[in-house]
């Protein structure tokens, strides 16, 4: 019985949205914001620090100074205390909260490479969201980005998400094979969101 759905996502293709209404409309838990607050939490740091290393790698001069930290002796013995949120950091807490949340079960589950996480689990549902890139700049238009800022964000942040399931997962972004449904949001996020229920269960019922 599917217990989890991880739903990643193009930027600017209405994927957390999406996720939204559809923990809403199941009475799940939606682990979006709430997982970014609950990795801050459990690493002692700000908020916004653990937001500026989610799904992206560190930029090359942040990974020098760590390297050169961890190659010195004082920098060894500060690190810890120094707190020093990286994204090696972000991405073992990650994990484990990801573990938790699956075994709870009954929880939706934005980007964070969790399909790539969990995608071994028989009670998982993937889903990726995508859409044309003029209807990203439209969405992001309407939540209040300028036409040039929108379009930017839609031809960059992705290659940034790419990289880091690169890196971390060894897979090419998105990596088709390891989603049961792919939508294009353009269709509309309501019969997106009825599209996924009657895909799970509709899976559920194979499996009975």
């Amino acid at each position: 019985m599917i217990r989890i759905i991880t739903v990643d996502r193009e930027y600017g293709a209405g994927g957390n949205a999406i996720a939204t209404a559809l923990a809403k409309r199941l009475g799940w838990t939606l682990w979006d914001q709430r997982l970014t607050d609950e990795i801050a939490s459990r690493m002692g740091s700000d908020r916004g620090e653990v937001e500026a290393r989610e799904e992206r790698c560190d930029p090359t001069y942040y990974r020098l100074v760590k390297a050169f930290m961890k190659g010195s002796f004082e920098g060894s013995l500060n690190a810890p205390r120094l707190g020093v949120v990286d994204t090696d950091h972000v991405q073992e807490v990650v994990r484990a909260i990801q573990t938790e949340i699956a075994d709870a079960g009954d929880s939706v589950i934005v980007g964070r490479g969790s399909a790539y996480l969990l995608g071994n689990r028989r009670d998982a549902f993937h889903v990726f969201i995508y859409a044309p890139f003029e209807s990203k700049v439209r969405r992001l238009r309407s939540l209040g980005r300028s036409e040039e800022e929108a379009r930017g964000l839609a031809a960059t942040v992705d290659r940034d998400r790419a990289a880091f399931v690169k890196r971390y997962f060894n897979v090419e972004w998105p990596a088709r094979h390891r989603f049961h449904l792919m939508i294009n949001s353009s269709i509309g996020d309501d019969i997106a969101v009825d599209t996924i229920i009657d895909a799970v269960k509709r899976c559920d019922e194979k499996h009975k």
